[in-house]
């Protein structure tokens, strides 16, 4: 079977280049890898564990890379056995290229299967392979340009209560400077006139100056 496809990842080049040479993110970005531990300068040991169709199984093996072109592409081939559900190999030639935006990643991919996996057909395997490369590929695009730009900050949101608390609060100030209300009564005065808090504020007990004090503010807000 043979794969073909391209992304544009919004990242330099040489960022590109490191993430497709670092083993911790080819573990991230492969589904099922459950190991991948570079052995040489050019070559990885994997687990990796999948199910296709009804046949589940481990494949260990090895990873190379070959004709590497320094920030530009590389051929990675590798070969995996699943033990009785049989082995799977092929490769995959990987190229960079600076378009704007970032850089293009474009990737030639063949893959053999034998044993059971062979028995299941060229469609459902077929099918499979796709599903594996735009994963691992759509994965390592996330992961190279990793979380997305906070949206713009919004506005800051209104104080509890809003214009009209504070329209209620200036109100009941002028209305203690009438009465020639103290400091200390005139902020209570303030806070009588202020909207209640359903959850936080507790109407204090009236008592006949504060009455007083809501005759005046019922006559000035009406």
């Amino acid at each position: 079977m043979e794969m073909t496809g391209t992304r544009t990842i919004a990242a330099e080049r040489s960022a590109v280049w490191t993430a497709l040479n670092d083993p911790e993110v080819l573990k991230a970005c492969i589904p099922g890898c459950e190991r991948m531990e570079k052995t040489g300068e050019n070559t990885l040991e994997a687990e990796v564990t999948q199910k296709v169709g009804p046949v589940k199984a481990k494949f260990k093996g090895a990873v190379e890379l070959q004709d590497v072109v320094e920030a530009e592409s590389y051929r990675i081939v590798g070969e995996g056995k699943g033990g009785a559900a049989g082995f799977a190999k092929g490769g995959a030639v990987v190229r960079l290229a600076d378009v704007e935006g970032g850089t293009e990643l474009s990737y030639e991919a063949e893959a053999k299967v034998g044993g059971k996996l062979a028995q299941l057909g060229s469609r459902l395997i077929d099918g499979f392979a796709k599903k594996m490369a735009d994963e691992f590929f759509d994965r390592f695009k996330a992961e190279v340009e990793g979380p997305a730009a906070p949206a713009e900050d919004e506005a800051p949101a209104a104080p509890a209560g809003g214009e009209d608390h504070h329209q209620a609060t200036d109100a009941a100030r002028e209305v203690a400077n009438h009465m020639h209300l103290d400091p200390e009564e005139a902020a209570r005065a303030s806070a009588e006139a202020a909207p209640l808090h359903p959850e936080t504020d507790v109407k204090p007990e009236e008592t006949a100056k504060e009455d007083e004090k809501k005759g005046w503010l019922s006559r000035l807000f009406g």
